[in-house]
């Protein structure tokens, strides 16, 4: 079904494709009689991928990974990739047109993420704009393992979603996934991180020229410094030094290879 071009950097890949059909794809695999995984990368989501051997091996093994961070694409350019920004989408641009989406094909949504209160928010929010949406919903400040777990997955298989979003933040809600997809009764799985804190405004992106030129890091940092500090002082030069690397070995094998030809 995912006939997209990929893109490979730093040994995990993902997709190139445009909102638009991001939003189809989800909505057509909701509707299979199988269990689809789509996840996304940022400049958060390689540096892991580069450390944590099952994180690289849940991206890669994914059925769609799309880009969300601007940092990914520039990443993908420098290394000779063929990408723009409109190969870029973050989850609260689209949140609502992926639930009207949903209202319009009769496909469920699940969300399971933020602090207790958000989710509720989120409901309200996206019924006013799609008042027949089916959605249901849980907070996700709850033990990922033992009873409590188990008693938010028998909620969850109860109202067997279409599409469970889950936003518990890199690497702990692709963990959450691959540790119970087996015993969860929905069609897509989506982690989407900290989508539901911006679309309700508990946390503040900051202006839309800054999120639409790929400045939006900047404000979360100023934001939450301390929180933050080390996801993009030191994050952000990791990605790109090890992004540099590539490209210097990639320069150098192709001169090896030009030189054993004489």
């Amino acid at each position: 079904m995912n006939q997209f071009d990929e893109v490979k950097l730093l040994g995990t890949r993902f997709h190139k494709l445009k909102v638009y059909q991001l939003i189809d794809y989800i909505v057509k695999s909701a509707k299979l009689e199988k269990k689809t995984t789509v996840s996304n990368v940022n400049v958060r989501g390689m540096n892991y991928a580069c450390k944590l051997p099952w994180y690289r091996e849940f991206l890669n093994k994914s059925d769609l990974v799309f880009c969300d961070g601007f940092g990914v694409l520039l990443g993908a350019k420098i290394c000779g990739c063929q990408i723009n920004s409109s190969h870029r989408m973050t989850c609260p641009d689209y949140i609502e047109n992926l639930a009207l989406a949903c209202e319009r094909e009769n496909v469920s949504l699940f969300l399971l993420a933020g602090k207790p209160g958000i989710v509720d928010k989120a409901i309200t929010k996206l019924k006013r704009i799609a008042p027949n949406l089916i959605i249901e919903g849980h907070h996700g400040y709850f033990d990922k393992s033992g009873k409590e777990n188990e008693l938010v997955i028998q909620k969850i298989n109860e109202f067997k979603p279409d599409v469970l979003y889950i936003g518990f933040g890199m690497p702990m809600q692709e963990n959450w996934i691959r540790q119970n997809i087996d015993t969860i009764e929905a069609k897509v799985f989506l982690p989407l991180g900290a989508c539901l804190d911006f679309y309700t405004g508990a946390v503040y992106r900051g202006p839309g020229w800054m999120t639409d030129n790929g400045l939006e890091w900047l404000t979360r940092f100023f934001t939450e410094p301390q929180r933050l500090w080390e996801r993009y002082v030191v994050g952000n030069p990791l990605f790109f030094s090890r992004v540099f690397l590539q490209l210097l070995k990639k320069r150098f094998q192709k001169r090896v290879r030009a030189t054993s030809r004489y």
